[in-house]
């Protein structure tokens, strides 16, 4: 009696370039079944588009493509995969193609419904199929199939296992759900990569991503399960690319003086620290801040429009340089409820309101009035053609010549209504009676500025700076509104505090406050040497020390508890040690004056006993202090930190892992790294977001 034949359940691949190699990876349980069921329900394929990984990737059926929706990516191939192929012990399996896989299953049928195996099938490209049976088939092939996920072979024919379908989904994720409950945005700090990995802050922020639904899983499972909890979205901000490459030609400049030894460090030096240099440069600091502004604005716009149910709040989070950056940003914002504060502020100050030209005035007083409909079929005005670049100029077609007097003229026009609203801004220092200023800036000074000519070409701008009463400052830049106002600001191994000196602000008001964002946290490791304290600034005379995370297991690292222990250990036998000490002393005392009468030799006595009574108490005092050192104890939790994170702690230090004791230095610049791989992190992060709406992990944390 033949065999039945059961057919075979195919599973969704995609294709991914990793360190040079191509890798099949397969989508999620969720993913792959969606897919499966959108491809039959005979739907036109040309037209079919499914959205997958949360929302962050499409895939178009009909071209077998995937393509990233947020940022730019090469697309990926997509595959329908029901056969695989596996080379030596140490390799992947391979999916063939759908073409093959068919040709595969039908032989696969036959050997099954008439039950005759050892079957040897020869394929046009080489491949040798041998179906001793159904447990057991292995392929004899030649180059021409890939070896490992694509890299090819020496050309001699080999044994390989041949796989039929899936047997174990249980090392698949199982996925996203559409719907997501915070939406946070992550802004990378200096350089095109973001760990030692040399990885893209799209690879980091899907690391993240995905340790944070481990831990919603793990420490949230009762929300979860109760509908609670759905998910966290997290979606990164790039800027580098601004100010690199071609975008502001940069880069050719700085080649052309670099020296040409030590090239390697050189070329690291001029993708990575550079940046905090062009920061603080009147040139490009305008660049970065508008970059991320307008990025961030233009992800949560795309965001809202493919998830127009999404009814949650929205965070903000920066590492290193990108914490500094997002701060600069949230604290020149002004309430988004407010319409056109700026043109409000002027009126009450009493200052002439200039009006922007209208698109064709302004290109009609250029000679250029033949460009208007151009500009106006990109939806064009005058705004956002201040916001334009000289690049975004000639991706719409518009000739080198007229792109250069409208670059002109924006400039021009931009140093107009910034100089406007310095002088706004004096007029209203003297007038501003409701509110404290932000820093540490005497009423009634005013700053004084002056402006720096940066040369006569055409990329040249008129820079102004801001003073505060001491320091060197900082470059004036506008700042664009956000088109959301964010619940929280997560700062990872942050600079804040110390640019904030260097800029000449010794202190924080404790009344001062973002704007338009209500919680602040600054989340560092104790070994990252770009990481700096903010509570000091806020409460210079308060010795407190910094939140300690708790580990995402629920307890303190062992080599903590035990460093404790021990100094614990050591501080009870110091002073028991005193105490019979003290004893002994008072015996030898006691025996002293019954056998003498010098008053002389009595009070020396007396004198060493309150000695050893002061040193006793000092060993109980350190005792009392160290028994109650732990940081999360409730009279550190109470403390009121300024309203900076609405009154309570902003500083929270990670836990330092037991080799990072042995070696500080050694794991300095890894500590700066490790927050995008941290579950300590990503914990704190999600019991705050979650905190709003009444729900905590599950595991109990001490």
């Amino acid at each position: 009696m033949p065999n039945l034949y059961e057919p075979v359940q195919p599973h969704w691949f995609f294709c991914r370039l990793v360190e040079g190699r191509e890798i099949w990876l397969p989508f999620s349980n969720y993913d792959s079944a969606n897919l499966e069921e959108v491809y039959n329900s005979g739907n036109d394929p040309e037209s079919v588009v499914v959205s997958t990984a949360g929302g962050r990737y499409d895939v178009y059926l009909y071209d077998r493509e995937m393509k990233a929706v947020y940022w730019e990516e090469e697309d990926s191939e997509v595959r329908r995969c029901s056969w695989f192929y596996k080379g030596d012990a140490d390799s992947r399996f391979v999916p063939y193609s759908e073409d093959f896989s068919e040709k595969l299953e039908a032989e696969y049928r036959k050997a099954v419904s008439s039950n005759q195996w050892h079957r040897r099938l020869e394929f046009p490209g080489g491949e040798t199929i041998v179906m001793h049976n159904p447990k057991v088939i292995v392929q004899f092939q030649h180059s021409a199939i890939p070896e490992e996920w694509g890299s090819p072979q020496d050309g001699q024919a080999r044994p390989g296992v041949v796989k039929r379908g899936i047997d174990d989904h249980d090392d698949i994720p199982d996925g996203e759900v559409p719907q997501a409950d915070h939406l946070v945005f992550m802004v990378h700090g200096i350089g095109p990569v973001c760990d030692l990995r040399f990885r893209s802050i799209v690879e980091c922020v899907d690391d993240f991503r995905t340790v944070s639904l481990k831990l919603l899983q793990s420490h949230f499972k009762k929300s979860v399960d109760e509908g609670k909890v759905r998910r966290v979205e997290f979606l990164p901000v790039h800027w580098h690319g601004a100010l690199h490459g071609d975008a502001t030609g940069v880069d050719r400049h700085i080649k052309k003086i670099t020296l040409p030894s030590i090239g390697r460090l050189r070329h690291f030096t001029n993708e990575t620290l550079l940046d905090i240099l062009f920061y603080n440069s009147p040139t490009y600091c305008q660049t970065i801040v508008d970059k991320v502004s307008l990025e961030v604005n233009r992800l949560y716009e795309l965001f809202m429009s493919r998830n127009p149910d999404f009814t949650g709040r929205v965070s903000v989070a920066g590492h290193s340089l990108g914490s500094l950056i997002l701060f600069d940003i949230l604290s020149n914002q002004t309430d988004i409820t407010n319409n056109f504060p700026e043109t409000r502020e002027s009126n009450e100050a009493g200052l002439p309101q200039e009006d922007l030209p209208c698109l064709q005035e302004a290109l009609e007083s250029l000679t250029l009035a033949e460009y208007t409909s151009v500009l106006e079929k990109e939806k064009m005005d005058m705004e956002s053609l201040l916001m334009c670049t000289i690049d975004d100029l000639k991706e719409m077609g518009i000739p080198l010549g007229p792109r250069k007097k409208i670059a002109k003229y924006v400039e021009e026009l931009s140093a107009r209504q910034a100089e406007k609203k310095i002088l706004t801004d004096k007029r209203n220092l003297h007038n501003k009676q409701e509110e404290s200023p932000p820093f540490d800036v005497h009423d009634g000074l005013e700053p004084p500025s002056r402006k720096l000519p940066v040369g006569a070409s055409v990329s040249s701008i008129h820079v102004d700076y801001e003073h505060f009463e001491t320091g060197t400052g900082q470059v004036s830049v506008r700042y664009n509104s956000l088109d959301f106002e964010p619940v929280n600001f997560f700062a990872l191994g942050s600079p804040i505090g110390m640019f904030l000196t260097v800029r000449g602000v010794d202190r924080i008001e404790e009344n001062y406050r973002l704007p338009t964002c209500k919680g602040f946290f600054n989340i560092y490791h104790p070994l990252d040497p770009v990481a700096y304290r903010l509570e000091p600034m806020i409460l210079p005379d308060l010795d407190l020390k910094p939140l300690l995370v708790p580990h995402h297991k629920g307890r303190k690292r062992l080599h903590l508890e035990l460093k404790e222990s021990l100094s614990r250990m050591g501080s009870d036998l110091k002073h028991g040690v005193m105490s019979s000490l003290r004893l002994a002393w008072q015996t030898l005392n006691e025996f002293a004056r019954a056998h003498t009468s010098s008053s002389q030799l009595q009070a020396e006595l007396e004198k060493v006993a309150d000695q050893i009574k002061e040193e006793e108490d000092k060993q109980q005092v350190e005792a009392e202090k160290l028994e109650g050192s732990e940081s999360w104890r409730e009279e550190e939790l109470s403390v009121k930190i300024g309203m900076l994170n609405g009154g309570r702690r902003i500083d929270y230090v990670l836990q330092e892992k037991p080799i990072e004791s042995f070696n500080e230095y050694l794991f300095a610049l890894q500590s700066h790294l490790c927050y995008w791989e941290s579950e300590d992190t990503a914990l704190l992060i999600l019991k705050e977001i979650y905190k709003s709406l009444n729900v905590f992990p599950d595991l109990t944390l001490h």
